[in-house]
């Protein structure tokens, strides 16, 4: 049986938009199989599939996406429409903009862009009038939709580095450290996520089937919580991901940063079966590997953004990892 874990507040929070319109809050509970008794009742928590089904039951009941919560409706299919629109992308920084650029022209109220930031990209996801918005679930939900989206499209959890809040920390912050990887800051300007310039390089992986598989269960995915990796390897590559692979930073400042002692964390990594050394050339070399396999860039340009400083010593440590030179493995991909 499904655990609960979701807390109550999301229950009265899905619902306020619709019932603001006059629509029965209770009749959208029982819709959803949920009891009206547990309404306002802290101490009882909810699972995600109960919580998928109100968000149905009121996405049916509104004919909005948006859950009766923003200034102007959002038609249902809209975000259907934007992923079959985007999934023909070779990248993720491909569906980024793409998925902004479709959101600026159909919703008004949505202030949505990709913004350079040094090496960091900030996706800016923005409710300009939020007076609608008054529990901040709409303005969760979407930062959770782009953030859910990106990983299940590569197939792989993202790192993200922040995610900002343009209001103080609301009282149920607790969930917002289950929903959300990475450092959280509020109080912020705008709304929106930060990762890496690197993850815009992920391939798109998915195919039609499988998003139509997942647009039929939404919004299940994007209110699943993936499970946490508490491993000190895990919390390496979240630091790691940072960094440009030239810049990773070294032993001593990994220690200063996650306040462990240089021996401790070898120590632990050991016990993991891993070591710092192995951690970083993981990395560069999935990254090398997709950059060759996706990416129309010359052997020099791939060694030059995984971090070396010569090819030939990229060359060298890409027949360690895979057996073959980079020339060979893009040759034998073509052939």
């Amino acid at each position: 049986m499904a655990k609960a874990h979701i807390a109550n507040h999301y229950l009265q929070a899905t619902l306020r938009g619709a019932e603001r319109q006059g629509y029965n809050g209770q009749a959208l509970l029982a819709q959803a199989n949920i009891p009206a008794s547990w309404l306002n009742t802290p101490e009882q928590l909810i699972t995600e599939h109960q919580l998928t089904q109100l968000v149905k039951s009121v996405w049916r009941t509104t004919q909005d996406e948006f859950l009766g919560l923003s200034t102007e409706q959002c038609n249902n299919g809209t975000f259907a429409l934007m992923c079959e629109y985007c999934l023909g992308s070779a990248t993720l920084g491909a569906v980024l903009r793409k998925s902004a650029h479709f959101y600026r022209v159909i919703c008004r109220n949505l202030d949505i862009a990709l913004e350079e930031q040094g090496k960091q990209v900030f996706f800016r996801l923005h409710l300009k009038d939020a007076s609608n918005d008054t529990d901040h679930l709409l303005q969760e939900f979407l930062i959770l939709m782009w953030e859910r989206l990106s990983c299940w499209l590569v197939d792989q959890q993202i790192p993200f580095a922040c995610t900002q809040f343009n209001y103080l920390a609301p009282a149920h912050e607790a969930e917002y450290r289950a929903m959300y990887p990475g450092e959280l800051k509020f109080g912020q300007p705008v709304c929106g996520f930060l990762l890496h310039e690197k993850y815009l390089q992920l391939p798109i992986v998915r195919t039609e089937d499988e998003l139509r598989q997942f647009l039929q269960a939404a919004p299940a995915y994007i209110l699943h919580r993936p499970s946490q990796d508490e491993s000190l390897r895990s919390r390496i590559n979240a630091l790691l991901s940072r960094f440009n692979y030239r810049d990773m930073p070294g032993l001593e400042s990994i220690s200063r940063e996650l306040h462990m002692t240089p021996r401790s964390i070898g120590r632990k990594l050991q016990d993991e079966g891993t070591s710092l050394r192995k951690i970083k050339e993981t990395l560069r070399r999935e990254h090398a590997i997709r950059l060759i396999t996706l990416e129309n860039l010359s052997i020099a340009e791939v060694s030059e953004k995984v971090g070396f400083s010569e090819t030939a010593s990229f060359s060298r440590a890409f027949k360690r990892w895979t057996g073959s030179s980079p020339a060979r493995w893009r040759g034998n991909l073509q052939g």
